[in-house]
């Protein structure tokens, strides 16, 4: 299904809710496609053009074949999947691709979180590498000369403070500002049933929080691309010509394990779960984890209460100088908890309050992960978790009633 973003409504509506409650009926049957593996809807607009690819180690495709195996004179076919990636994919079947460009993490995602990335060439592909994270977060002019189309295929998961929704606001907004069209390959939102947290204030926008919507959206990056577009969030209003694949056979109700890891420390499907709730950490003293094995599943500091479980984070793979580096942390392991179904509060509250130094606990970078000024100010004042989240109703009832225009799954 292929779904164009021009309008705040979806075109033919009621066709879009009925498609969509179908695909949840026969769900449990059929298989789940991507939108990259929904190539029989792109391929046929991409033939003949010059495209610009934009993804990283998450834009791979299931792609099927068959095995003829022979035993006892006995011939049985066997399905066989292959993960390739989307470049290597479009290149195989002549696509003309020009350019790769690169979110945080890199194409190849190996890249630290916040660290610099350079432009390059891919050494399977020799295709040239545009970096869209430090001082280029939005591609110029330049760089899109000789573009006739620009696909983008990203794995997100489902938070405001995730950089990839960052990255194709950037991107709807240069294709907009040069009439290139744009292709958004849709992907499951592992942490699609959850809508939750306080709204982002319009004066605390940055790279970690750009639009007015909760911490945890419940959206797709191809409905949420929709809302980019239809509600003019672009600079001066202009609007993108926005096609999105669609997924098929997908609902949000469905539970949805990444094939790759979407960036180097989200590692496995309970760090994916608790990475909302925990990233607040990152603007605090409050070592996530990383250099561990266990990164945003588990969290403690020097700080903290001296308990039963305790960890030393040391570089590795993503964390070349990790928080606290070399040092003994307390805190809690979260890797085997049930998964959560909101954004939880109740480990930064208890952080908080165990904390040996109150004033250094928070750093200025929590109010731009938060939103907001007053979540910090009601943990200081010691307000409770329920309480706290009452202030967070109104606004999220409001979002509720906005996403509907733009959902495209049930």
């Amino acid at each position: 299904m292929i779904y164009c973003g021009g309008s705040k409504k979806i075109e033919n509506r009621e066709k879009t809710i009925d498609d969509s409650r179908k695909s949840e009926e026969i769900s449990t049957t059929a298989e789940l496609k991507t939108g990259a593996e929904n190539y029989t809807s792109y391929l046929p607009i991409l033939k003949g053009k010059k495209v610009g690819v934009v993804t990283n180690q998450t834009g791979i495709l299931k792609i099927e074949s068959e095995n003829i195996a022979v035993e006892n004179g006995i011939k049985e076919y066997q399905r066989i999947f292959t993960n390739v990636h989307l470049v290597d994919f479009l290149i195989e079947r002549k696509i003309q691709v020009q350019k790769i460009y690169a979110p945080e993490h890199g194409f190849r995602g190996t890249a630290d979180a916040g660290e610099l990335i350079k432009d390059g060439k891919d050494t399977k592909t020799g295709l040239p590498i545009i970096s869209l994270y430090g001082d280029n977060k939005k591609p110029k002019p330049e760089q899109l000369a000789g573009i006739d189309v620009m696909v983008f295929d990203l794995q997100d998961v489902g938070a405001r403070f995730y950089t990839y929704i960052s990255s194709l606001h950037y991107v709807i907004e240069a294709c907009a500002e040069n009439n290139i069209p744009l292709l958004v390959l849709d992907r499951p939102n592992p942490n699609g049933r959850i809508v939750d947290g306080p709204i982002l204030e319009k004066e605390f926008t940055s790279f970690v929080g750009m639009h007015p919507i909760p911490v945890l959206h419940g959206m797709t990056i191809g409905e949420y691309a929709l809302m980019i577009n239809g509600e003019k969030w672009l600079k001066k209003g202009i609007r993108c010509q926005l096609t999105v694949i669609s997924c098929l056979n997908y609902n949000r109700k469905m539970q949805y394990s990444l094939p790759v890891k979407p960036s180097p420390n989200l590692p496995n499907d309970q760090s994916i779960n608790l990475y909302a709730s925990l990233c607040f950490f990152e603007g605090t003293n409050v070592s996530v984890g990383r250099g561990t094995e266990k990164q945003f599943q588990i969290y403690g500091s020097p700080f903290l209460t001296k308990s039963d479980f305790s960890f030393t984070p040391k570089p590795n793979l993503g964390a070349k100088d990790p928080m606290h580096n070399g040092k003994l942390c307390y805190g809690e392991d979260l890797s085997t908890i049930e998964k959560v179904n909101r954004l939880e509060l109740k480990w930064l509250i208890n952080a908080y309050e165990s904390t040996s130094d109150k004033k250094a606990f928070f750093n200025s970078f929590f109010v731009k992960l938060a939103g907001t000024k007053k979540l910090q100010e009601q943990i200081e004042k010691g307000l409770p978790e329920h309480e706290i989240r009452k202030n967070w109703e109104k606004g999220l009832e409001d979002f509720k009633k906005l996403r509907e225009n733009y959902l495209i799954y049930p």
